[in-house]
């Protein structure tokens, strides 16, 4: 596995631009579980970066629906998801090893096929790799709300990645985002209610229920212990 994910932009001199991304690094240590899983099952389910568009067809070996799911953590629910739905293919980015490690190895434990994983950039991937009109489903999940206003501008829901999703999505496809900070939540409503082309699911436009397709989390059910909120959003491409 190439690790790569902090390759920076070049200017036309050939200088290295300074660029905003939507998370740190926090690379860790990794068990002997997630070495061996990275060592064993990445040659079978790990996506290496490219510059140029994949073939989802031969990706996965058949024609499905995709779903891509950018940060899923240590991969949990992203197991349970492609376990549940083998009609479905699965495609999980997450920048840190030891999540795609974890990831990697349930997926084996739990005999999952219909699952490929990436260690990069998810803008990155969705403009080089991703096809245009390619996605039945965009999963963006409790991602950092970069708490302190100074930050804000961290936040990867804005209106250009939003716009970038779009593109992406085929038309009837669903960007759903979930949160568990409420000012973040207020942010996502803001700016995917101001664009064209995306359409609220929920009947009082703003959130939904918790969708049957998204797991409970072990993070989100100690949430709820502590009287913590979630909030979901599905925006469906309509043009």
């Amino acid at each position: 596995m190439k690790n790569d994910v902090i390759s920076p932009e070049f200017n036309e001199e050939g200088r290295a631009m300074r660029r905003i991304r939507s998370f740190v690094r926090r690379q860790g240590r990794l068990t002997k579980g997630q070495e061996f899983a990275l060592e064993n099952y990445w040659p079978v389910m790990g996506v290496e970066y490219q510059d140029a568009p994949v073939d989802f067809a031969e990706l996965f070996g058949r024609e499905a629906p995709v779903t891509l799911e950018i940060g899923f953590g240590m991969g949990t629910s992203l197991v349970a998801m492609a376990k549940a739905n083998p009609q479905q293919n699965f495609l999980g980015i997450e920048v840190h090893s030891p999540g795609v490690g974890a990831c990697l190895a349930t997926a084996h434990e739990e005999g999952v096929e219909n699952l490929r994983v990436m260690c990069h950039d998810a803008v990155e991937v969705l403009q080089k790799m991703v096809p245009d009109n390619s996605l039945s489903m965009v999963q963006l999940f409790f991602p950092d709300p970069w708490h302190k206003a100074r930050h804000n501008k961290r936040r990867i829901v804005q209106v250009p990645f939003a716009e970038l999703v779009k593109s992406k999505l085929k038309l009837g496809g669903v960007f759903h985002m979930a949160t568990d900070w409420e000012p973040y939540a207020e942010h996502m409503l803001e700016v995917m209610s101001s664009m064209e082309g995306y359409q609220n699911q929920s009947q009082s436009h703003d959130y939904v229920p918790r969708p049957d397709s998204r797991p409970v989390t072990k993070f989100e059910q100690r949430g709820h212990r502590l009287g913590h909120g979630v909030w979901d959003l599905m925006f469906e491409r309509v043009k």
